[in-house]
């Protein structure tokens, strides 16, 4: 098999011409897509070190999500309506 030169890899084939291309060349268009079908989450360099695999971190996650839905309850918010109601 004959090995690819670096250099070669990255440029298009001399018998490419833009017309094969009808809708043209276009830059980052499947970012978007990419973007929406990730689940891939970045994390900063001092969150990463305080955790030393994946299970860790979701097992965190899921311990703070389950002690914000204990700690946490909707409240009714009253309105000057229900103010004027009682007074009246």
């Amino acid at each position: 098999m004959k090995k690819i030169n670096q250099e070669d890899k990255d440029e298009l084939r001399a018998e490419y011409q833009h017309s094969d291309f009808p809708g043209g060349l276009v830059r980052g268009k499947y970012a978007k897509r990419m973007r929406e079908s990730s689940n891939i989450v970045v994390l900063k360099p001092a969150v990463a070190d305080a955790f030393p695999n994946e299970e860790a971190v979701n097992n965190a996650l899921l311990s703070l999500i389950e002690l914000a839905h204990k700690t946490t309850s909707i409240t009714k918010r009253t309105t000057g309506q229900d103010k004027k109601q009682r007074a009246g």
